[in-house]
C-alpha cells in the first residue's frame, strides 16, 4: 500500500494536471500541494482530500487509505453532488455569492422572504 503523498502525486498524474492546476482547483497555494506530496510534508485536511479526489477523478477511499479502486467503475459512479446543487445561471451564482457574505440571521430572513415570494408566484399571486 502506498503512502498518502505518493497517492496524491499519482492521482495528479492520472489526471494529467500540474501542482499549480490542482492547487488552483482545490483552493490552496501550489506550495501546499508540494507539501502534501512530500513524505515528510504536511497532510491535507479531509475537505482538501475530498476536493483532490473530485478534481482528479479518483475514489476518495483509495486516496485517503490506499484501499479499493483507484477510479470508480462507470456503472458504480455516484456523484457526491448533483448538478442541481450548483447555481444554474449567473443570477443564481451572484445571489449565492452575496448570500454567503451575509450574517447567518440575515440569511435565514432572506431565504424565508424568497420562499414566500416563490410560493406566491407559484400560486399565481405575483
Amino acid at each position: 500500500m502506498s503512502a498518502l503523498p505518493e497517492r496524491i502525486r499519482r492521482a495528479r498524474a492520472l489526471a494529467r494536471t500540474s501542482q499549480l492546476a490542482l492547487a488552483t482547483a482545490v483552493g490552496v497555494q501550489r506550495s501546499a500541494v508540494a507539501q502534501w506530496e512530500r513524505p515528510s510534508g504536511s497532510r491535507p485536511s479531509m475537505h482538501h482530500l475530498l476536493a483532490i479526489a473530485k478534481v482528479t477523478g479518483v475514489c476518495l477511499e483509495w486516496l485517503g487509505t490506499g484501499r479499493g479502486q483507484i477510479r470508480p467503475d462507470d456503472d458504480a459512479w455516484t456523484p457526491a453532488l448533483r448538478p442541481a446543487d450548483y447555481a444554474q445561471d449567473d443570477i443564481e451564482e451572484e445571489c449565492l455569492s452575496a448570500l454567503r457574505r451575509l450574517p447567518f440571521t440575515l440569511r435565514k430572513q432572506l431565504v424565508a422572504t424568497i420562499s414566500l415570494m416563490a410560493k406566491a408566484s407559484a400560486d399565481g399571486k405575483d
